[in-house]
């Protein structure tokens, strides 16, 4: 490894960490938006935690937590902030389809974007924003499911998955329909959020509606997935990212 890779991973983390919580008024935004979707004791799933600022939004509203991190660089900032919260549970893996063990390809100068999917890797290059970026190291990381963490922790009021182009893959190893989820869309890879809503679809009857990437305001209704699907194929490939949340029918937010 370069000798200068401590230097540029210490460089990543402080870019992850002043994004996620450099800003006062991007965090009370933050836990407003999350406590529609959270009460008190509830409890939130966050797949894919990256340094965590979506714990602290899920805890301010009063939440317990299930973190999951698989980037040792990253687990080791979570254990830091968190890991004598008595009401955050980090989980040191990655989820997928099925358990067993997985490549995670890192980009060391920008560890938000490390990812377990390697065509999205390839097609997101299409996008200026990511063209640049390096993929530079690979680690062997354990893959759990969602139902296994089910399993052991409960069933969350609340999952937010962000994992960089798996997400299809988290939600194949989930076989319940959960009350309110949350998954990443890049216009670009359009199609992946839109396979998203389709697994959503078969698992149970959602409301969708999304918001652009750190707003915490929604940009569109609620809606049902047939529109949501047309929604995404028609974004321009140089729109803006963002999240795409789903709510099963029978649930009804607070506020």
């Amino acid at each position: 490894m370069p000798r200068t890779a401590p230097l540029a991973r210490a460089r990543g983390l402080a870019r992850s960490l002043l994004w996620s919580y450099g800003t006062v008024w991007r965090r009370r935004r933050m836990v407003a938006f999350y406590g529609a979707f959270l009460a008190p004791g509830d409890l939130a799933f966050d797949v894919g935690s990256h340094v965590g600022n979506r714990v602290r939004a899920f805890r301010r509203a009063g939440a317990r937590v299930v973190a999951v991190e698989p980037q040792p660089d990253l687990l080791a900032v979570l254990r830091t902030l968190y890991g004598r919260d008595p009401r955050v549970r980090i989980e040191p893996c990655a989820l997928a389809a099925e358990p067993g063990e997985g490549v995670l390809h890192l980009a060391t100068r920008a560890p938000t974007v490390s990812s377990l999917a390697p065509g999205w890797i390839r097609d997101v290059r299409a996008d200026p924003r990511f063209a640049q970026l390096r993929w530079d190291r690979e680690v062997v990381v354990p893959l759990r499911t969602l139902d296994e963490l089910i399993a052991r922790h409960g069933e969350p009021r609340f999952c937010k998955i962000d994992v960089e182009g798996h997400e299809l893959e988290v939600l194949r190893g989930l076989t319940r329909a959960l009350p309110a989820l949350s998954f990443e869309y890049i216009p670009v890879v359009a199609d992946r959020a839109v396979a998203c809503v389709e697994r959503l679809a078969e698992l149970g009857e959602y409301r969708f509606a999304s918001s652009p990437v750190e707003t915490w305001r929604w940009a569109t209704p609620w809606m049902t997935p047939e529109d949501m699907v047309l929604r995404l194929s028609a974004l321009s490939p140089d729109a803006p990212p963002g999240d795409v949340y789903a709510v099963r029918s029978d649930v009804t937010l607070h506020g």
